[in-house]
């Protein structure tokens, strides 16, 4: 089989005819910055009389393109243009030394000593292709990570090296850090136009919010008040309010109206790598939630108590006083970083997958299985977007909503045509033949003994179906039948309840 044959050897590059009479043009561009193999800019030129003249100027644009790449018109390296824009951005603490992490870790390794003026697409694909290759960014070659730098022998802890990509949400981070460092560079004019838009970032990862159940919320709560009521307390608020840590370690006496019900949220305590400090909330908005009496009347008799220890050291507990503190008189505030390690610690003792963080998502998604708008939810959580963000990443999928949801769907369907055997409607000739129909006849039997009397209300559907192995759409199905036989009534929202006269 005839491949391909090389014409022509030029300084720059080189041009080879292929078996279709092509001409293919390559010239060599220095040393990818990323990988630190060859570069090269192939183009091919296609057949025809004036090809070798079509291939000289292909070669000569090339030829170009590459000189342009090694002599931009600005000396600045991407290291030095994160150092300006990190000096100049806006950002919150936390969000601004989490930015210089993923600088330091990602992006000065591989590109940090390339000239602003010489990045292109092409070094934005193979940065990119990097990162899903390595998070650690390894030389292909083999070597054990060790648990600690330290001496020390090695255990099951000290693993050989596999490569693990980094995360599409952390590439997604890190392409938005240098599009904001490029636009600085286009508005100094280091560079005549933004490199980043011919990049193809990741997309953004499907968020799969996953709360803790009803009963494992109940569990952690439980242990919780168990062994701490002012632990306890704490747990609680979060669930009633999802308040993020920094928040809920904020909070003075002087932020709740007791008489009202009222929480006003408008300082947060900020944590990051070893510095505590008061800050904004995260949309540095103030917002107010509404506390049930159950949540104030719990404040009340934490407040007492806090009076009563503050006294006991002579001291008198003042309104800027925190509500969570280690500290008698309230001075001091709790460290969201131990609440969340304490949380931790009793989710793994109780057995549980969870974090703090994800009892926001449990308020969320009760709230919104309650039927309480998006918007307002939005509003309690504090999130903008008119609930978008709320829907989109907070609330979960609800296995009682769900049902309910399927409940009203069936209520509102058409009447379906008669089937070839109608089920008789008198209960005592009726032969059940179905799952639905054997529950049916045992739900009918249990009436007539007097297991509930007239005006009671079955038990949920949910709770049925677990007793007796089935599915809640059988026993949905059981229970219209009961009522066909006018043992029951189905009211909406609240059940079967129990007639009169069967």
């Amino acid at each position: 089989m005839a491949g391909t044959r090389k014409r022509s050897t030029r300084p720059r590059g080189s041009v080879e005819e292929l078996p279709s009479g092509s001409l293919r043009v390559v010239v060599y561009a220095g040393i990818d910055p990323v990988s630190k193999r060859r570069h090269y800019l192939r183009e091919t030129v296609p057949a025809g009389p004036n090809a070798e003249r079509e291939a000289e100027k292909v070669m000569r644009r090339l030829a170009t393109q590459v000189d342009e790449r090694r002599s931009p018109r600005t000396g600045a390296t991407v290291d030095h243009l994160l150092d300006k824009h990190f000096e100049m951005a806006d950002l919150d603490r936390n969000t601004l030394s989490t930015y210089r992490g993923y600088a330091d870790r990602h992006i000065r390794p591989l590109i940090g000593t390339t000239k602003v003026g010489a990045i292109d697409g092409a070094l934005f694909d193979s940065f990119y292709a990097e990162l899903r290759r390595c998070r650690v960014h390894c030389d292909r070659r083999p070597f054990v990570e060790h648990r600690t730098d330290r001496d020390h022998e090695c255990d099951d802890r000290c693993r050989s090296h596999a490569c693990r990509p980094l995360a599409a949400g952390t590439i997604r981070q890190i392409h938005f850090i240098l599009s904001g460092a490029l636009k600085r560079a286009v508005r100094w004019r280091w560079i005549a136009t933004n490199p980043i838009v011919e990049a193809e970032p990741p997309a953004a990862p499907r968020p799969n919010p996953q709360p803790p159940s009803a009963t494992e919320a109940a569990q952690i709560l439980g242990a919780a008040w168990e062994r701490d009521p002012e632990w306890g307390l704490l747990v609680w608020l979060v669930m009633v309010t999802g308040q993020r840590r920094g928040e809920l370690c904020g909070i003075r006496w002087r932020d709740l109206d007791l008489d009202r019900g009222v929480l006003t949220l408008a300082r947060s305590i900020g944590q990051r790598d070893g510095q505590v400090w008061e800050k904004d909330t995260k949309t540095h908005q103030q917002r107010r939630l509404t506390l049930d009496e159950h949540t104030v009347g719990l404040l009340r008799a934490h407040h007492e108590l806090c009076c009563r220890n503050a006294e006991q050291v002579g001291a008198a507990l003042t309104r800027a006083a925190f509500v969570f503190s280690r500290s008698p008189d309230g001075s001091t505030h709790l460290l969201p970083d131990s609440v969340t390690q304490r949380y931790g610690k009793l989710a793994r003792r109780l057995g549980i997958s969870t974090t703090l963080h994800k009892l926001r998502h449990y308020s969320a998604t009760e709230l919104i299985a309650a039927g309480v708008d998006p918007r307002t939810v939005a509003g309690r959580l504090g999130h903008g977007g008119g609930g978008t963000t709320t829907l989109r990443v907070y609330s979960a999928w609800v296995e009682e909503a769900d049902q309910r949801a399927s409940a009203s769907l069936y209520a509102r369907l058409p009447q379906r045509p008669p089937v070839t055997e109608a089920v008789p409607t008198a209960p005592d000739a009726f032969v059940p033949r179905h799952p639905f129909e054997r529950l049916a006849v045992e739900l009918r039997t249990e009436i007539d003994n007097g297991r509930w009397a007239p005006g009671q209300t079955l038990p949920p559907f949910k709770g049925i179906a677990a007793a007796c192995g089935g599915s809640a759409a059988t026993v949905q199905r059981a229970v219209k039948l009961l009522a066909e036989w006018g043992y029951v009534e189905v009211v909406p929202g609240h059940g079967a309840r129990v007639l009169n006269g069967v």
